[in-house]
C-alpha cells in the first residue's frame, strides 16, 4: 500500500482521493483510515503549510513579604435604582494584609477616575518608589495610557492578567464576593450616595472586624506587628498553630487552627495564598 501511495501520481494526493482513484480502476487495497494510519507511522501526515507558533504566556506570580509590596485592584458593578443603571466600585487591596487601602464609587468607569484613585491612594499610603507592584486585569481603565504613565512616574510596577484568563486576580475577586454576599448588601442602591454610604460601613467592617481565612482568621490590623494591635499577633499565631499529637496519637483538647504564613503568595491561583498586611488608613473617594 505504501508503494502505491508513493507513486508519482499519488504522492501529492489526499488518501481519500487515492482511494477513490483506485476504486475507479477496479482496485480496493484498504480503507482511507488505514492509509492515514500507515502514513502517520512514517511521519508523512500533517499540514504542509507553516504555522505561526505562540509561546504560552507566563502566569503573573507575585509575592508580598511586607505591606505595600503588592496591591490588587479591580472594578465591579453595583446595581442602581433601575434596570441597566449601574454604579462602579473600584477597590485597591493590599494582598499582604487583605486591607483595602483605597476605594471609589462613581457613575462610570473611566481612565481619569482610575488615575485619580491610584494617585491619591499611593500618596495617602506614602509608598516609596520602586517597591510597589500593582496587579489588575486587562480592563480598559487598567490598561489605559494615563494609568500607565502615572505608575511609571511614581516608580510603580504594573502587572496584568493573561488575556482571556478570568482567574488571575483572585484576591480582588474574593473581596468582591465577600462584599456581595454580606447580609447587608442590598439588591439595588437607590442612588450613588446610598452606595457610598454602604461601602463606607462595609470597608470599615472589612478592614477592622472581618476575619480572613488567608491570614489565620485575623483582622488585617492584627496580621502583623507593624499595625495597631499587632503586638498580639505572635501570641495568636502560636496559639492557633496546629498542636502536635500526644503520645497516644490523639490531638489536643481544642481543634487546630490555621497558621499564619510569613508571606503572601502570588496573584495566580496556582500557588498557595499567603498572609499579608497593611497600615490601617481608610481612603474614600467621591467620583
Amino acid at each position: 500500500m505504501l508503494e502505491v501511495l508513493h507513486e508519482e501520481r499519488c504522492y501529492d494526493q489526499a488518501p481519500a482521493s487515492v482511494w477513490a482513484t483506485l476504486l475507479d480502476e477496479g482496485a480496493y487495497l484498504c480503507s482511507v483510515s488505514t492509509m492515514y494510519r500507515l502514513l502517520r507511522q512514517r511521519g508523512e501526515t500533517g499540514d504542509r503549510r507553516r504555522h505561526a507558533t505562540h509561546p504560552p504566556r507566563v502566569k503573573p506570580e507575585l509575592v508580598a513579604t511586607k505591606p505595600h509590596r503588592v496591591w490588587s485592584w479591580d472594578i465591579t458593578k453595583l446595581a442602581g435604582p433601575a434596570k441597566w443603571a449601574w454604579f462602579y466600585l473600584s477597590t485597591i487591596l493590599d494582598i499582604y494584609s487583605r486591607y483595602v487601602v483605597g476605594w471609589m464609587v462613581a457613575h462610570r468607569e473611566a481612565a481619569a477616575l482610575a488615575e485619580r484613585l491610584l494617585a491619591d491612594t499611593i500618596t495617602k499610603q506614602r509608598v516609596q518608589a520602586g517597591r510597589l507592584t500593582v496587579h489588575a486585569d486587562r480592563g480598559t481603565s487598567m490598561t489605559s495610557k494615563p494609568v500607565a504613565m502615572l505608575l511609571a512616574d511614581l516608580g510603580v510596577t504594573r502587572s496584568h492578567s493573561r488575556p482571556q484568563v478570568s482567574n488571575d486576580n483572585p484576591y480582588s475577586e474574593s473581596q468582591f464576593k465577600t462584599l456581595k454576599h454580606h447580609p447587608g448588601f442590598p439588591e439595588r442602591f437607590g442612588c450613588i450616595q446610598d452606595a457610598r454610604a454602604f461601602c463606607q460601613r462595609f470597608f470599615g467592617w472589612y478592614n477592622h472586624q472581618h476575619r480572613h481565612s488567608g491570614i489565620a482568621l485575623l483582622p488585617p490590623p492584627m496580621s502583623t506587628t507593624a499595625a495597631p494591635g499587632g503586638s498580639r499577633a505572635p501570641a495568636l499565631w502560636s496559639w492557633r498553630a496546629p498542636t502536635p499529637p500526644t503520645r497516644s496519637g490523639s490531638s489536643a483538647s481544642h481543634p487546630s487552627r490555621p497558621g499564619c504564613p510569613s508571606r503572601c503568595g502570588s496573584t495566580s491561583p496556582s500557588t498557595q495564598r499567603r498572609r499579608l498586611s497593611n497600615s490601617p488608613t481608610d481612603l474614600s473617594h467621591q467620583g
